[in-house]
This record gives structure tokens, C-alpha cells and sequence, in this order.
């Protein structure tokens, strides 16, 4: 057992069954053995690698999408540039070096990152200088805001209930013996689940992500208030049903419940939550991740990258460009949603 897994079952033992939700937090923010707390997790010697990590093609389109979205606005001076979730801080280099040519934009902008791993917040600090770190969204200037999310929704923490003829029990945490298993505890009916009566059955699990919808809807009003945009992308669907619960560690799928605080616990995002928590901002339809790079420009982008290439660096250009566009890839399995406010038009790429 892990020394999270040890102190995880002494609290089960002492105070009953934790949800997932619980669990799923204790594993990824521990302070002393939180897998985000103790080590950089990205990249070929790490446990999974982002869009930004494969290409630099990714950043910079979503970088001079914002850019764009900040000139239909007016060119707003000051503007809060800003990332949750920034990972080694690759995007926003990548979104940084894009954008130098816009007119304007750089004297305008401030660079926040929202970063809760001193692990990851030095890498960030490497590639991203004069950044300003933040604990929490909340903790922003307020301003106009122009907002990148990759894979941070995902990592927040969810409960999971299945559907019974008297209503939901829902997924639990406990002991079998003195190991980790898992268990479910009846509740009957759940308000927040009521409108999910309509379109599941006896036997199917829903999910709840309880942060997300406080989030979003901070990143909407300020958005709506200030002016601005974001863009949000992650695995995930629309209005989803189905376990999506997982772990992975050394880039492949491992048991959720085999070593706590060793290896990346998360779950797909319900993107008609995100859309709905964003009022009073817009959301744009949700798309495909590919749809969205292929409308920004990625091939047009990598064709004029692939001339300084040959050889092995020129087949990984390749290899980079299908892996983020297509669809028995990431181009299907990942969506993207844009927010911005009522009167702007809409963000390049979402129509």
C-alpha cells in the first residue's frame, strides 16, 4: 500500500466509506502525498502528455483565437491574459510567442496562472517569466479576461451515482478487509439529479462534478461584466451518463484504487454543465478539438512549419498533427466550448 492508501483506510476504518469525490481529492491534492503535491506528471517520463506537449501548433491557435476575440471586443487595454491548470507552462509560451505581432496586445496584457502544484508552478516559472500565480480563479484582478482551460476540468473531483428503483445510491469508497474497495451507499431520491430521471435507467451511473458549475460560473461573470473570452478543453460530451472514472500512470490505464497518490485520477467533463453554469455569458456550440484546430488554421499552419523539416523530425510533425486532428485519436475524444460576452461575436473557430 502507498502511504496515502494506509492513511485513507485508517479514516475509513474510523469514520465509514468516503465518496469519490472525497477520494478523488485526497489522491490528487494531498498536501504531503497528493499526486500533484510531489511530482511533475507530464511528458514521456511522466504518466500522460497534454495537446501543448505534442505540438506548439496547439497553443498558438488557441492563443490567436483569444487575440482575435480581443480585437472584435475593441482591443479592451487592460486585459488579463490567464491560464488554469497551466501544466509545465508549455501553452502559454506557446500562446505568448503567437501572439508578439498582434498589434497592441502584449502592452495590453498581464499573464495570470492559476496553479495550485509548487512542482509544476517552477517549470511554469521557467517558461512563462513575469507570470503572476494564483491559488484560485477567485483570486483574479478583475478586468477583462482572456481565458485558457486544457484539462483542468477534468481533475476536478466528482461523486458518481447509479441509478435503483427507489432513486440513486451512490459510489462509495471503503474496506474489504483492509484494502481499498468499493461500495454503495442508498439514498433514494437526489434534487440535483431529478432531471436525469427522464433519460437514464435502473443500472446506469451519472456523474456530478460539485466545483465545476461554481467555477464556470465565475469565469462567466466576468467575462459578461469585463468583456473577454475562453477557451475550455477537455475529454467529455454533452450532457453525459456512464462511468468515466479512471487512472492513469506511465501513459497507461491503471486500477483507480491500487496506489492513491500515485497515479492522475480523472473524469470526463459534462460540457451542457459547463454551458448552462456560464450564464449570463455565451457559450458557443461545443465542438470537436479537431474541428476546432482544423477551422483555426492547423493545416495550413503545419504545411508551412513542415518546410524547415526532414527526416524523423518531419514524420513526428506528422505524427503530432493526426494525433491532435484525428478522429480515431485526440480529435473526437477531445471538445472545446468558447465563452464570451452578449454583444461580441462569437469566437473564431465555434461557428
Amino acid at each position: 500500500m502507498t502511504p496515502l492508501a494506509t492513511l485513507l483506510a485508517e479514516r475509513i476504518a474510523a469514520t465509514g466509506p468516503m465518496t469519490v469525490a472525497e477520494y478523488m481529492g485526497d489522491c490528487l491534492l494531498h498536501p504531503r502525498y497528493g499526486y500533484y503535491a510531489t511530482r511533475d506528471p507530464l511528458g514521456a517520463s511522466g504518466d500522460f502528455t497534454t495537446s501543448p506537449e505534442i505540438s506548439q501548433m496547439f497553443g498558438e491557435l488557441l492563443g490567436l483565437c483569444l487575440a482575435q476575440a480581443w480585437l472584435d471586443q475593441g482591443a479592451p487595454s487592460p486585459v488579463l491574459l490567464a491560464e488554469i491548470g497551466p501544466g509545465r507552462g508549455t501553452l502559454m509560451a506557446d500562446v505568448l510567442r503567437a501572439t508578439r505581432r498582434v498589434p497592441g496586445f502584449h502592452a495590453a496584457l498581464s499573464v495570470h496562472l492559476v496553479e495550485a502544484s509548487p512542482v509544476l508552478r517552477a517549470e511554469q516559472a521557467r517558461r512563462v517569466p513575469g507570470a503572476r500565480w494564483h491559488d484560485r480563479i477567485e483570486e483574479l484582478p478583475e478586468g477583462p479576461l482572456l481565458l485558457l482551460a486544457n484539462e483542468f476540468f477534468d481533475a476536478l473531483p466528482i461523486r458518481q451515482f447509479l441509478r435503483v428503483p427507489m432513486g440513486w445510491a451512490e459510489r462509495v469508497v471503503g474496506l474489504a478487509g483492509d484494502r481499498l474497495a468499493w461500495g454503495l451507499r442508498p439514498l433514494g431520491p437526489v434534487p440535483a439529479l431529478e432531471p436525469r430521471l427522464a433519460d437514464t435507467r435502473d443500472g446506469e451511473v451519472v456523474e456530478l462534478c460539485p466545483a465545476l458549475p461554481g467555477l464556470v460560473a465565475e469565469i462567466g461573470r466576468r467575462i459578461a461584466t469585463h468583456g473577454g473570452a475562453a477557451v475550455i478543453v477537455d475529454y467529455g460530451d454533452w450532457r453525459l451518463s456512464g462511468d468515466t472514472f479512471q487512472a492513469v500512470a506511465r501513459h497507461a490505464h491503471a486500477d483507480p484504487l491500487e496506489a492513491p497518490g500515485e497515479a492522475d485520477l480523472t473524469a470526463h467533463v459534462d460540457f451542457a454543465t459547463v454551458a448552462q453554469a456560464a450564464a449570463p455569458a455565451r457559450a458557443t456550440p461545443m465542438v470537436t478539438q479537431g474541428d476546432l484546430l482544423l477551422r483555426l488554421g492547423i493545416a495550413q499552419r503545419a504545411e508551412a512549419l513542415a518546410q524547415n523539416l526532414e527526416g524523423d523530425r518531419l514524420t513526428s510533425h506528422l505524427a503530432a498533427l493526426r494525433r491532435l486532428t484525428h478522429a480515431e485519436e485526440m480529435g473526437t475524444l477531445f471538445k472545446a466550448i468558447g465563452l464570451y460576452p452578449a454583444p461580441a461575436p462569437m469566437l473564431p473557430g465555434f461557428a
